[in-house]
């Protein structure tokens, strides 16, 4: 016996679920890749990415997921034997270091913990022992959809400044772009990355980057750089040769079209859904937590994203309970990955999210929770939609 009949939900942290009008902006033919429409679209989407980076910086727009993104990022300015610093809140800058390091870079991890987020004076510490400045750049995610960390940019961009260390400043906003506030010029951020499928509701296969004019004057010596990735030759007259070829038409209208939703509803709007929607989360957790088997995998409640909510499992097998989700309710919950493999799942939040959609999904963990007879404090649900109730207003 199952109730999971109909669409069934994914309640991963990407790809996220898209909205129909995204889908529906796909369903066209394909466009005269030489036709002035085609510039328009480009340049409506270069101007709105730089906005929702909050850079005057360029923006490029690469087709590829978040991995090719990252290697955007490092191809364009850094150059064989450079030295980068990876700060460690989960998995994902490890993955952006591990990627630097079959490029040919140095990697040097700033040891953290998938517990907490990166400790701006650690990175400031450590930049002022590099007397030499060895380290070229810094990479951070601002949210870890692996950990749930959310790292404080602004609070680490000012670290680097207060060191006077003049490394370049990198940040994946993968898991927060659309979702919750990001300022890269604000807060001394050099470059930044993200890609379509998570908070901006679009399928996978577009990513973005941004570079401020000192990226770019540092891109001009680096010897990493291949035809591909290469930011100078995205520039130029001819419009194809900003995706190096032929554009990946569909996606650009689906991402155009989820822009225009972010628009509607207003970025502000969006980052408030989000925190709102998040908090719900993280209380229905909260009092599951009391049963001593589930809780929260970042121990400090201000270290926790809006985006995704890692929750750990003591003693049962957190397999079963996405088994279960899945196979008789249609809910799709992510999987612990990395050092958390078999020890948690997670519950995205972002994206096309809403109360139905986060409270469906905190009513079906609740469901298996009882059938499973797994230990828990009763009244997660309850207290998700107490909380809302309360602020969310009339």
């Amino acid at each position: 016996m199952t109730v999971r009949a109909g669409r069934e939900f994914l309640a991963i942290p990407g790809p996220t679920t898209m909205p129909d009008e995204v889908l529906q902006a796909m369903h066209r033919p394909a466009l005269d890749i030489y036709s002035s429409q085609m510039v328009e679209l480009t340049e409506s989407l270069l101007a709105d990415l730089s906005k929702l980076f909050a850079t005057k910086g360029k923006t490029y727009i690469y087709i590829a997921n978040g991995h090719g993104a990252w290697e955007a990022t490092l191809s364009n300015v850094l150059s064989r034997g450079d030295k980068l610093l990876v700060l460690e809140s989960g998995r994902f800058a490890i993955g952006w270091g591990h990627a630097a390091s079959l490029m040919g870079v140095e990697v040097e991890v700033l040891k953290g913990d998938w517990r907490r987020a990166i400790r701006p004076a650690e990175v400031e510490a450590r930049l002022k022992e590099d007397k030499e400045h060895r380290i070229k750049a810094i990479v951070a995610v601002q949210v870890d959809t692996a950990s749930g960390a959310y790292n404080d940019i602004e609070a680490i961009g000012k670290a680097i400044k207060s060191a006077g260390h003049p490394a370049l400043f990198m940040v994946d906003t993968v898991a927060s772009l659309g979702c919750m506030p990001f300022e890269m010029d604000k807060w001394g951020v050099d470059v930044a990355m993200s890609g379509s499928q998570k908070g901006l509701m679009t399928p996978p296969g577009l990513g973005f980057v941004a570079a401020n004019a000192r990226a770019l004057d540092v891109h001009k010596q680096a010897n990493l750089r291949t035809p591909y990735w290469d930011w100078t030759e995205r520039e130029g007259t001819e419009h194809y040769r900003k995706y190096a070829g032929t554009a990946p038409i569909h996606l650009l209208f689906a991402l155009r079209k989820a822009i225009d939703m972010l628009h509607a509803e207003g970025l502000e709007n969006a980052f408030l859904r989000h925190s709102l929607l998040a908090e719900a989360v993280r209380r229905a957790v909260a009092a599951w937590s009391e049963g001593q088997v589930l809780g929260f995998n970042i121990a400090e409640a201000n270290e926790r994203s809006d985006t995704v909510t890692t929750v750990t499992m003591n003693g049962f097998d957190p397999a079963a309970l996405q088994r279960y989700c899945k196979e008789k309710c249609g809910v799709v919950l992510g999987t612990g990955i990395g050092d958390l493999s078999g020890q948690a799942f997670r519950i995205a939040h972002m994206g096309h999210v809403n109360a139905p959609m986060i409270l469906g999904t905190l009513g079906v963990i609740e469901v298996a929770l009882n059938a499973l007879k797994i230990p828990h404090g009763k009244g997660g649900t309850e207290a998700a939609i107490e909380y809302l109730g309360e602020s969310v207003g009339a």
